[in-house]
């Protein structure tokens, strides 16, 4: 027997509004928990660079080393007997210049000991100007 003849079915609804609410709780509560740490691996590729070359040329001492710790200066081979040696020879190559700007040239696998030489016996030569030079590496 139906006694409700006339009156019609309500059509059941789902309420958004509360979950809505219960999705943002959850949201902001993985947020708030979640520890965001960044992977400490080291990838690096070097030497390369992308910029545009100076017009003038300053008083240059070209250093350069390869792989396995020879150096040459200016195109001359130098042994490297140690730091002050090698600031000697440093200062040697400068001539009369005042305030040159020391390039170190080195190889992508040399030894980062052979560089800190080149910049420490920089130091003692007395010039404070030092750089490094790069590749142009493949453009994007």
């Amino acid at each position: 027997m139906n006694f409700q003849r006339g009156k019609q079915r309500e059509e059941p609804e789902i309420n958004l509004i509360a979950l809505i609410d219960v999705l943002l709780v959850i949201l902001i509560f993985l947020m708030i928990t979640t520890s965001y740490t960044k992977m400490s691996e080291l990838q690096i590729n070097l030497p390369q660079a992308q910029a545009d070359k100076s017009v003038e040329k300053p008083s240059v001492i070209n250093v350069s080393v390869d792989a396995s710790s020879h150096f040459v200066v200016n195109s001359t081979p130098v042994v490297f007997s140690g730091v002050e040696a090698f600031s000697v020879e440093l200062r040697r190559a400068a001539g009369d210049q005042v305030e040159p700007t020391v390039v170190i040239n080195a190889d992508a696998n040399t030894p980062h000991q052979s560089v800190i030489n080149i910049m420490e016996a920089s130091r003692l030569a007395g010039f404070s100007r030092v750089t490094f030079a790069t590749q142009a590496g493949p453009t994007k």
